[in-house]
């Protein structure tokens, strides 16, 4: 049978399972990858997409729900999908991140994920977790509340995704090869998009600007996912207030503004309700970037549009645009980010850890690594490199996962270090000796049950910024955070500890810490990197892996019958 054959022939028996099982919570996805061609910016190329769409399709399902994504590899690499923010309970088989929990499926071959939710209820996010590949693979994952449940707010008249993205006008994949056999900076995105579309501030964009229909004195649910690959963004709509109610799958205490601090990684659902007067109004999101590494400095818009103004014909300079922070407006991303609290409500509780047994100190570093004869394009003929704790990670070529369920040998070591290797002025005059990182596939164990926290510490090595780190496998408290160095005995006393925001993406402000908390209960490898896609190319990411606990339903469960296999061959 012909592959597509095939493929058209599970995708139906699939829906007929799903229909089957439908009272079961259980939801089934067929994904294709393939080469499809995209005109942006005047040009047309061809990119990476999920059946045929940039971005791709919506996963839709219930608190609790299963859903099992069949993804055929029609594409030209061999790659991996991750679901961003879905815990996946004893199951880091599907977590999918490339070479750590799994091998790439190969070209003209598929694999079936088991996406398991469990407490998540809200925006989270799925995409493509092999080098540069996220930049067109990716799309929403929606998670409703449980049958018979409801939002902890007025159930809004309407719901609209807005995933921002970057567009490149180059292979995204040789743009990364390059930068990594050269050691320079990658080159920088030529646009930002709004649901793939760059907006009218771009060439050739006008008549493709993404549009949203509103009827005046309804509220909308906005569901804003931040995919794009290297800037964390400021996002707002012009004359229209912002009500942030939800984070990373979880609810806060809704927070009223005119813009929002949305880092790659993050997904805020947020309330908007249409009562100005009827027009057209900008959407835009530009970049926050508090570093002097090279960005994209340009601005992504859509339009919002009453439905009762059809035909109206103004032009883009009538229409009002939002005042958004500057790209360098450090005090107006702390603003927003200082506000987010969880819900922590009778529904919705919270239980942050508080008898911690289980602490580490990680610094978080953009390096250099030693060029022979300074034959490097980076800074000072080397190489560009990125650590955790003075260690820039090797990804090896044997998944990490299998080795270590099965226990074979030569795959990883179990030295990640708790603290840094040399105390020192983080965030001041750093020295020489902390430029240039070791190498390793290093990994931390934690025992089942260990009640875990983990300082972020930001260094002013190289280039001092704001880090957006991502732990896969889990939620946790984000319970403090600070500039300048983390003082021991003084930084734990401005912690939260009632109503920390709940989250799987946090910001490591520039020269300053982040402290989370969780609790050690999901057993498996989980992977933890900055969610800037050059820091992570670099080295900046670690494998956290939770041990057993002393029962079955305390461990990882078996793997399944078929995984890519890893081998060339």
């Amino acid at each position: 049978m012909g592959f597509m054959k095939m493929g058209f022939v599970l995708g139906v028996l699939g829906l007929l399972l799903c229909m089957a099982a439908e009272s079961k919570n259980v939801h089934y996805y067929d994904f294709v990858l393939q080469e499809t061609n995209y005109t942006r910016l005047c040009s047309t190329k061809s990119i990476l997409t999920v059946n045929g769409s940039f971005p791709g399709p919506t996963i839709s399902v219930q608190k609790g729900d299963t859903a099992y994504v069949n993804v055929y590899n029609q594409g030209l690499y061999g790659l991996t999908i991750h679901w961003h923010g879905v815990k996946q309970p004893r199951n880091p088989w599907s977590d999918g991140p490339e070479n750590i929990t799994q091998c790439p499926i190969k070209p003209g071959t598929n694999f079936t994920y088991e996406v398991i939710f469990s407490d998540e209820e809200g925006t989270l996010w799925w995409h493509a977790h092999s080098d540069w590949t996220r930049a067109t693979v990716h799309g929403a994952i929606i998670v409703l509340p449980a049958l018979g449940d409801t939002y902890p707010f007025p159930t809004p008249y309407a719901q609209e995704t807005i995933i921002l993205a970057s567009w490149f006008k180059g292979d995204v994949m040789a743009i990364i090869e390059d930068a990594l056999a050269t050691g320079a900076d990658p080159n920088v995105s030529d646009a930002f998009t709004i649901n793939g579309q760059p907006g009218d501030l771009y060439q050739c964009s006008n008549e493709t600007t993404y549009r949203i229909a509103v009827t005046y004195g309804k509220t909308y649910l906005f569901r804003i996912i931040n995919a794009v690959m290297n800037e964390e963004h400021f996002f707002g709509i012009a004359e229209h207030n912002l009500t942030v109610v939800g984070m990373d799958g979880a609810y806060i205490k809704p927070i009223t503004t005119d813009y929002i601090m949305i880092t790659p990684g993050q997904t805020m659902d947020v309330l908007v309700t249409a009562k100005q007067t009827p027009g057209l109004y900008y959407i835009a999101s530009s970049a926050f970037v508090d570093a002097n590494a090279g960005f994209d400095n340009s601005t992504t818009t859509a339009i919002i549009q009453y439905s009762n103004i059809a035909n109206y014909t103004n032009t883009s300079l009538s229409i009002p645009f939002p005042t958004l922070p500057d790209y360098n407006d450090r005090e107006a991303a702390e603003n927003f980010t200082s506000r987010l609290r969880s819900l922590a409500s009778q529904d919705h509780p919270i239980n942050v850890p508080k008898n911690i047994t289980e602490r580490l100190f990680i610094t978080v570093s953009v390096n250099q690594l030693a060029c022979p004869n300074a034959s490097c394009d980076g800074p000072d003929g080397n190489r560009l490199s990125a650590s955790l704790n003075n260690v820039s990670f090797v990804t090896p070529s044997t998944d990490i996962l299998l080795a270590y369920y099965r226990g074979i040998g030569g795959v990883f070591t179990k030295d990640f270090p708790d603290e840094p290797p040399y105390i020192f002025n983080f965030t001041g005059d750093v020295g020489n000796n902390t430029l240039y990182p070791s190498l390793g596939t290093k990994v931390k164990l934690i025992n089942y049950g260990e009640e875990v926290e983990i300082v972020y510490q930001g260094t002013n090595i190289m280039a001092a910024e704001n880090h957006p780190m991502h732990l896969h496998g889990f939620s946790f408290y984000l319970v403090g955070n600070g500039t300048g160095n983390f003082d021991q005995e003084t930084s734990p006393n401005s912690y939260n500890l009632d109503d920390p925001p709940q989250v799987n993406t946090i910001g490591v402000p520039k020269n300053g810490w982040a402290t989370i908390r969780f609790l050690a209960d999901n057993p498996g490898v989980w992977f933890m990197h900055c969610h800037l896609e050059r820091h992570a190319s670099w080295g900046m990411n670690t494998v956290i892996i939770v041990k057993n606990g002393p029962t079955e339903q305390t461990s990882i469960r078996p793997p399944p019958a078929y995984l890519p296999p890893c081998s060339k061959s």
